[in-house]
């Protein structure tokens, strides 16, 4: 019950962030098309390592809270640039995250999954009051709510003889590489090809640092493989291959914006 109820007000925050977001359209756009190519490229490199696996979803979403809690231990190291950067495209990919789940996954959905997921967004996106709520929820969810359910849903269920298995190594592989390269990639290309600019206080050194970052993915992830997998099995392998796609992610993002990010 208590992972239910956490599952209900971390998908409420992100509904309210969603329809925040909506209001710059034009500070938008970049990082939304980013967050895209950082979710293309995952699925991409896990299906060609897992071909018909239904797990391919789960190597797509990024943990906003992880990226940015990751991010501050850098402290004025790096930009604000950086972080607002981080924080748009980690909305923007909860947002096809949620496409996602409706879309390929809905006959999976049962009615309390359905709840918990696409209801808890859609109720935050047509809140009032939205600016207020996120600045009570967003720290709420950082330290509390994410943390509580990472400890419930992964760590006490993780399982070390597992690590060298195909969907294990396959999520670290598909999240690790293919969430930087996706998001970079994107970037460059629509800011050598397109009038979609990075904004001038922001080059693609940094991007390539929330590249990094944006591997962390656990929460929504999680709920993604429990909708998906009906094996245990198969959960057990995903938990593990999250797990360390989350702590390489993390390391090699720190380690990239400490020593190639412009500084302040």
């Amino acid at each position: 019950m208590l992972s239910e109820i956490l599952t209900f007000i971390f998908f409420l925050l992100i509904g309210l962030e969603i329809r925040e977001g909506i209001k710059r359209p034009k500070e938008i756009i970049l990082p939304t098309l980013c967050a895209l190519g950082g979710m293309i490229f995952p699925a991409i490199i896990f299906l060609s390592l897992n071909p018909g696996s239904p797990a391919w979803a789960v190597a797509m979403p990024t943990d906003v809270a992880l990226g940015i809690a990751a991010l501050s231990l850098l402290g004025k190291r790096v930009k604000p640039a950086v972080r607002l950067f981080l924080l748009t495209l980690a909305v923007a990919d909860d947002f096809f995250s949620l496409l996602i789940i409706a879309i390929f996954f809905r006959n999976d959905l049962h009615v309390d999954s359905a709840i918990f997921t696409l209801g808890a967004a859609s109720i935050g996106f047509v809140l009032p009051y939205r600016e207020a709520l996120i600045k009570i929820l967003a720290p709420f969810a950082t330290f509390i709510i994410i943390p509580i359910y990472i400890y419930i849903n992964l760590l006490t269920k993780l399982d070390f003889s597992v690590i060298t298995e195909t969907i294990s190594l396959s999520l670290v592989t598909a999240r690790v590489i293919g969430k930087v390269l996706g998001i970079a990639l994107f970037a460059f290309l629509l800011n050598a090809l397109t009038h979609i600019k990075l904004p001038q206080n922001l080059n693609l050194r940094e991007v390539t640092g929330v590249g990094f970052l944006a591997g962390m993915g656990l929460t929504v992830s999680i709920v993604i493989a429990e909708i998906t997998l009906s094996q245990p099995a198969e959960l057990t392998q995903v938990r593990m291959g999250l797990f360390l796609a989350a702590i390489i992610s993390g390391i090699s993002g720190i380690l990239w914006l400490r020593f190639f990010a412009d500084r302040q």
